[in-house]
């Protein structure tokens, strides 16, 4: 890679213990899935790719502000190809399994889960990945309504950190989000995000 970023990037993920690219199947859930947190560097900042989900009624997440990813196919050969595949597929970015010269995987992040809403037993496993500069992204899928690509410094700034209440099926709750974009960030891709800038640290 060239940017030096993405290199200190790398370092600051190697220092804790990295979930496996394939980690073992768990009977207890139901659905494996990963996303991406993929970055590119721009002269003021490294920037994430975000995307807004289509609007869908059969889509728990529909219309929600998300990292690029889904479910795992059976003919994925592991979780870090679906999120590959799955990033190539809502916004044309190719991002290639394996680290090379400019581009590739930095890390990977502790596997979620949703806590929020009555939903089939999923595990979602974050991969970040940095691409070259200049790297493009655009709207590559029908679940997808736009892409974004906002800088750290934003997602870090405190005047971006609020709150918002979120109708469920037991009742609305409030939960910790990010306004970026016009809109909001929260639940899974709200704790994936803070957790991967808490292992950044400072800017």
């Amino acid at each position: 890679m060239d940017d030096p970023r993405l290199h200190a990037v790398r370092e600051a993920l190697a220092a804790y213990a990295s979930d496996p690219d394939d980690p073992p199947h768990d009977p207890e859930v139901d659905i494996e899935a990963a996303v991406a947190v993929v970055l590119r560097g721009q002269p003021q900042d490294l920037e994430v790719l975000l995307i807004k989900r289509a609007r869908h009624p059969r889509d728990p997440w529909s219309g929600h502000m998300a990292l690029p990813g889904g479910r795992r196919d059976a003919d994925d050969p592991s979780l870090i190809h679906t999120a590959v595949r799955e990033t190539r597929e809502e916004t044309g970015v190719v991002l290639p399994p394996r680290a090379d010269a400019a581009v590739g995987p930095l890390g990977s992040l502790p596997r979620v889960a949703p806590r929020s809403a009555p939903l089939p037993k999923i595990r979602i496993s974050p991969f970040v990945f940095g691409v070259p500069a200049g790297t493009t992204a655009r709207v590559a899928s029908p679940e997808v309504a736009q892409v974004h690509w906002t800088p750290l410094e934003v997602l870090r700034d405190p005047a971006v950190h609020d709150e918002v209440e979120m109708a469920l099926p037991g009742g609305p709750r409030v939960f910790p989000a990010l306004r970026v974009h016009d809109d909001v960030v929260w639940g899974l891709t709200y704790r994936i995000l803070q957790d991967f800038l808490a292992r950044l640290g400072p800017p």
